[in-house]
Parts: C-alpha cells; structure tokens; sequence
C-alpha cells in the first residue's frame, strides 16, 4: 500500500512513495499528528539524483523491519531538499553541529514541536564498518524518548537556541570604518585563500573530491582583468582546461557532472545538475571573452546544446537534473569499452579515438572507461602525423556516431522539477551566451523560459511560486528564486528584451518589500509571511548555488545603474554592509556577495 506521499509533486518523495515506511510530507497536518500522539519526528532530506539517498533507501526505508521501528516509534517526514531549501538550511546547520559534517541523506530527530535532539547523514542499515546501524540508533533513540525524554527536550532547546544565535550573527548595519573607503580585507583574503589552495599540477582547489568553483573562477577573472597578473589566469586556465579535459566533462553528450572523486578530475560523480551546468556555461564564456581561446566557447555550445537537448521541458523550463546511476550501477551510461568502440566506429576509426580518449583494455573506471584528453589535440595530431583540423574533424564525426548508439542505452534517472532559483541561471547563462556568440537560439531559449516562469510559476495572488511539475506549481518563492530570476531578467534586458526591466523592477520590489531584516540589514531566506519555522535564514553562503544575499545585491546594483533609483543604490550597499562580517570571514564562501562588491552593486 503506498503512503501519504503518493499524490507529491517531487520525483524523490514520490520514489519513496511504496516503501513500507509510513512516510508523510512535511506539513501541519504531519507535525499534528506528533504532537497529538506525542512521537518524535524522524526528519529525512534527500533529492533524487543523490547516490547515497539511494542506497539509504533501498537498504533501510524498504526494509520492514526498519519500517517496523519506524512506523511505531516516530512520525516519519520525508523532504526534498530542493523543493524545501528553507528546512534543509536549517537542519543541515544542525547535523554539522553535531557531528562535524553534512550530507545527504540527511537524518534528524525533532521534537513533535519541530525542535531538533540528534542527527546524522547515512547509516547502513545495521552496524558495520565502525558504523552504528541505523536499527541501532532508531532503538537507542526511541528508548531515549521513553526514559529520558527531559533530557532530549533540554538538548533540543540549546541546539534550537544555538540556532537562532547563528541566524542573528555577523549582520550589523553599522559596519564601517568612517572611512569611506571600501573594505578590501575580504578581497585580499579571498585571493590569498585561493593561490594557498591551488593544485598547479592538476588545477582546482584543495584535495580530492574536487568541486566545480564557477564563482571563484569568475571573482579571479575580474581580478586579472584589473591588475594583469598571470598567475590570476593560470589559476583560471589551468582549471577550466582540466574540467574540460577530464571526465569530469561529458565529451560526448556535453555538460559536467557534479565533481571528481580524484584530484585529476578523471572520475567524477556522475550526476548532473543543471545549476553546475548554468554557472560554468557562464564561467566558461567569460573565459573566452577575456582570453580569447575559442575551445572555451566549444564548452559553452557543448554544455548549452546539452541543457536544450536534453532537460528542457516542452513548455520552456528546465528540469533539476540526471541521477548517476542508471540500471542499479554508477555512471554505467557514460562508460566504454574498446570493443563497444570499434562496434560503432570501425576498426582505425576506433583505434584513433581510443588513443585520443585513453580507451584501453583494463579501463580506468571498474574495468571500463571513462573518456578524458590526457593531451592536446595538436599533440596527438603531430603524434598520429596529421593536421590538427582534420584530426578534430574525425573526432566530432565518432563523437556524433558514439553520441547516437548511447542514446539507445537505459538513461539515467531525470528530475523533472522546475525550479525558479535554478532556471533563472540557466536563463541568464543562455542569454548571455546567444548575445556574445552571436547564437539567437539561446536568446529564445532564455526567453521562453523566463516566459514560462512568469506565467506558470504564481500563486493565486500573482506571488511567484519555487517549482513546478507537470503542470503544477507549490512552495513559496525564496529569496534566490526572485533575486536569481531579476538578474536574468536583467541580463535579458540587457541583450535587446526591453520589456524585461520592469519584469525585473518588479520583482526587486518584491524583494524589498517582503524579506529585508530592517533592523540587522540583507535579506530573510524566506518572506515576511512564510510559514513559522524554528529560524528565520539568511542565505549568505554560496552552496554550491549562489547565496540570496550575494544575488540580491548584484540585483539591485544593476538596477540602480539602470533606473538611477536611489532607494536601489542604498539597499545594495546596506546588503553589502551588512553582509560584510560574513565576507571577512568566510571570503572563499561568499563569492556572489564579493563579484557584487566588485560590480559596485
């Protein structure tokens, strides 16, 4: 029998809506019935495209004894982050109190009042490898409620108040020397922060597993337009030739996936997620504008081409993402054998893609292959004795060939939800794209689909709405979602859509109008009438998506540039102001906030 979570709109609660947990969603009429019956709440945020949710899931929320435990200890919730990035926040913040850490799945238990005691990520269903078993836990925890409740109850007020002390922390709408002179501390140790990090050998930041940063690319290309220094751009190019070059890139279908598990970005996790893909379409194009190198406007048509092939909706708005695994296996879609090859291409065809591509025998990843460039095209051309065009020639046509027979392999799993926040990056990065490259396409593409936002995407009241799924529309807008849609909007206007600016100004009022913090400065995650959580936000760090703060300060920067509004010019900088504690002491997590700053908005 399913459970209360059959009639969602979210493909991730809907995967879970035959499991013998009696799931609910998140709601008054869930968060009732624990306080009628006086249970905890057992809290799990995933989204679909997320490996380890699934093997959560399968392992333990298909179990029946698991659901046993479960289903007479706890009101189980379950969420989607992506749908509901207000609790996610919230409770993500209190998983790394307790255990150093955050991930998905997330677990947590809440008091019938919301109030959360103890939490973690992803417990195998019974102890192994060091790990408590997640019985183990459901039966310490339930015995917990019954003998100790008092005490749950006194932890979940101190991490509650915790909470609330965090939210309220680092604003201050008095921040300035008197100087009248800009802070550039955050700057300085932005820049510091990312040479001290850089790998030279492979690029990126930092130690494997190794994220896409298209924000801090983007911060560090602006820097080297302004002062020249080289190593700005070799920190910039050495990592986007990398990305590209590796698996990381899908050299076939176009588009990234989420990260590389190594150093080298040869195997990556293999979900896609169209907000990586909008923000480095954006990073990539801007590093041919400044650079000149048109291999990266390759990887702007390639990752674009990717988003209008293959998650775009019908109706104009893009879908969420693509799982990693498709027929129970990660990454299986994407992988090749030498034999599969030459079954497509022919036997010299084969044998010199396979060169190219470091195809071999023994594979890279599990026995097959990932496709990467372990070296420059022209220095396989002078290897192989031929021309660099024609070598690049007989390699888009095999790509062409490769592409097609892999389409008729089982696809991975897509997340068909549309959501403002995210679409409003991929409008913004096609706009962009079809005025510099001259590419008409993209603009109707970024057109139709902030058309399509507009129009399907509102309540009743006209208020703008987060998603949208076959042809239903829920969850108030987040700050992200109205800030993230301006921007495109503007952006648009600015590639010959005059009717954009007001779509634009009317949603920056919105934003002043419905989330300003009068009294500490920037903006509430959430507006004034949403429904009360346990904390009110400010989403002030860029993760992965650009923070709300930093979005709506870019905003309305460019709006008063435009419309000589004042009232814009002295909220962006009270944004700024008051943000700035946060940008000194977090500067590689606010990016967005620091590209605002630069932009003088």
């Amino acid at each position: 029998m399913p459970n209360h979570l059959a009639d969602e709109l979210s493909p991730y609660l809907l995967q879970h809506a035959g499991n013998p947990v009696d799931w609910r969603p998140w709601g008054p009429e869930a968060l009732a019935l624990a306080r009628r019956e006086q249970k905890p709440i057992f809290l799990s945020i995933g989204y679909s495209s997320c490996h380890w949710c699934h093997v959560m899931a399968h392992e333990s929320f298909e179990d029946p004894g698991i659901a046993d435990l479960l289903n007479r200890h706890f009101v189980s919730i379950k969420v989607d982050r992506e749908e509901r990035l207000d609790l996610d926040q919230i409770y993500m913040e209190v998983v790394q109190m307790i255990t150093g850490r955050g991930g998905w799945p997330m677990s947590v238990f809440l008091t019938p009042e919301g109030k959360p005691f103890f939490g973690g990520t992803y417990w195998p269903p019974q102890a192994r490898g060091g790990m408590a078993g997640f019985d183990q836990v459901l039966e310490a925890v339930a015995d917990a409620w019954q003998r100790r409740r008092h005490d749950l109850l006194t932890q979940a007020e101190q991490l509650t108040q915790s909470l609330r002390e965090l939210a309220g922390e680092g604003f201050d709408t008095e921040a300035d020397d008197g100087s009248g002179k800009s802070d550039q501390s955050p700057l300085l140790a932005a820049e510091a922060a990312l040479r001290q990090s850089f790998d030279r050998q492979y690029g990126g930041f930092g130690p494997a597993p190794k994220f896409p940063q298209p924000l801090a690319l983007r911060w560090l290309l602006g820097r080297w337009r302004r002062s020249g220094e080289g190593e700005l751009r070799e920190m910039v190019t050495t990592t986007l030739d990398a990305m590209a070059d590796g698996g990381l890139f899908d050299h076939l279908g176009g588009g990234f996936h989420r990260y590389s598990v190594d150093a080298r970005w040869l195997a990556p996790h293999f979900e896609k997620m169209l907000y990586d893909n909008a923000s480095l379409a954006v990073c990539y194009l801007e590093a041919w504008q400044a650079t000149g190198q048109s291999r990266y406007a390759d990887v702007v048509r390639q990752t674009l081409d990717y988003l209008l092939r293959d998650m775009a909706d019908p109706l104009g708005g893009f879908y969420s993402g693509e799982d990693a695994d498709s027929e129970g296996e990660e990454g299986k879609f994407y992988l090749w054998t030498p034999g599969e090859i030459q079954a497509v291409l022919g036997a010299e065809a084969a044998r010199i893609f396979c060169r190219v591509y470091d195809v071999s025998e023994a594979g890279n990843f599990e026995g097959r292959n990932i496709l990467h460039l372990s070296r420059p095209l022209e220095t396989e051309a002078k290897m192989l004795g031929c021309e660099p065009t024609l070598l690049a020639a007989q390699l888009a046509a095999a790509r062409t060939k490769l592409l097609a027979a892999r389409a008729t392999r089982v696809r991975p799993g897509r997340d068909e939800k549309v959501l403002v926040s995210w679409n409003s990056l991929a409008i913004d990065a096609l706009a962009r794209a079809g005025a510099a490259l001259d590419e008409p396409r993209y603009t109707a593409a970024a057109g139709a689909a902030a058309d399509f936002l507009l129009t399907h995407l509102r309540d009743g009241d006209g208020r703008l709405l987060h998603c949208w799924r076959r042809g239903q529309a829920k969850h108030n807008a987040y700050l992200d979602d109205y800030a993230g849609l301006g921007n495109a909007l503007v952006t648009l206007y600015e590639s010959g859509q005059p009717a954009r600016l007001d779509q634009a100004v009317r949603l920056a009022d919105e934003i002043v109008a419905r989330y300003a913090d009068g009294q500490h400065g920037g903006f509430f995650y959430t507006a004034a009438d949403h429904e009360p959580l346990i904390v009110r936000k400010k989403d002030v760090i860029d993760n992965p998506v650009p923070s709300g703060n930093g979005l709506a300060a870019m905003l309305l920067g460019r709006l008063q540039r435009i419309c000589r509004r004042e009232d814009y010019r002295l909220a962006a900088e009270a944004t700024l102001r008051a943000c700035s504690a946060w940008m000194r002491r977090a500067p590689t997590g606010t990016f967005q906030l620091l590209l605002a700053a630069d932009s003088g908005g």
